[in-house]
């Protein structure tokens, strides 16, 4: 008897503990910059139409910011000027940031109102369609990994019966739920692009054998965090395409966090120590630390 009891407390033990140790499975949240949403649609596209102020692209940009934001994946930053530097080359791409970047613009808008009269009632309905395209950049490397265009619809329906009944006029959270609709089928595959490819940060400074790198305590990063050490591999042109493209690069060590501080995401750094060989400290571009 005593045998059974403390074979049923073994197993109500690891009931216990094996659900919370997947729940605590640590993730180092991604830094993603959403610098423009446009609007490419001539829809309400008058006389006195301001591009920087256009409502839809407000509209598009708000929703896709709560949708990755609900993930508790990601670290959204803004951008304005994302234009220009992803006009750049070589390392201007580094400035932004963040991990990766969110172009998108809303192609297709498009409304209708249909009814139907009968003798005693009358039915109206208004359908919206929308049309958004994406692309997700990696900064690390200037390259789009993910590109794809979804279509949303909306739609309501009034009725009226003897002279009775709704008779509103054009419903405007239609086109919210319509983009909100076009944005659920990509964010996703947004999602699992982002999360498949590991963290990846930089050493910014050395000083009295403490290293300090990009990240801090908002990305999940905490005292005693490993990270592996990467000599960066030779840069060579693809013939065929004219593309950079760098080489794997070559394990030198490993990395552990001490502690981290700062005031937001964008000027987080954590201190840490350093184990194997010796790196080149006048010249720490060299290296990138990979999340395993």
């Amino acid at each position: 008897m005593k045998h059974l009891k403390r074979l049923f407390s073994m197993v109500i033990t690891l009931m216990i503990i094996i659900p919370a140790t997947a729940q605590t499975e640590k993730t180092i949240k991604r830094k993603v910059a959403i610098g423009r949403f446009s609007n490419e649609t001539q829809y309400a596209k008058g006389v006195f139409y301001d591009k920087e102020n256009d409502p839809m692209r407000k509209q598009a940009l708000d929703i896709l910011s709560t949708k990755l934001a609900s993930s508790g994946k990601f670290i959204l930053l803004e951008r304005e000027d994302l234009d220009i530097i992803v006009s750049e080359a070589g390392d201007a791409m580094n400035k932004i940031g963040a991990d990766y970047i969110i172009l998108g613009s809303i192609t297709e808008f498009g409304r209708k109102t249909e009814g139907q009269q009968k003798v005693f009632s009358s039915t109206k309905t208004q359908t919206v369609e929308a049309g958004v395209s994406i692309r997700l950049v990696e900064t690390a490397t200037g390259l789009i990994i993910y590109s794809d265009e979804a279509k949303g619809f909306a739609e309501t329906t009034s009725k009226q019966t003897m002279g009775i009944g709704g008779s509103a006029g054009y419903d405007a959270t239609l086109s919210d739920k319509a983009i909100s609709a076009a944005l659920s089928q990509l964010v996703e595959n947004i999602i699992n692009k982002c999360m498949d490819k590991p963290w990846r940060s930089y050493i910014l400074s050395e000083e009295d054998g403490t290293y300090i790198i990009s990240g801090g305590a908002s990305q999940g990063l905490s005292q005693g965090d490993t990270f592996t050490v990467y000599r960066k591999g030779k840069t060579v042109t693809n013939p065929q395409t004219g593309l950079k493209v760098e080489l794997p690069g070559t394990i030198t060590g490993t990395i552990e966090v001490i502690s981290s501080f700062g005031d937001t995401p964008e000027t987080e750094l954590s201190f840490c120590s350093y184990k194997g060989e010796e790196l080149d400290t006048d010249n720490l571009t060299n290296y990138y630390i990979l999340e395993e």
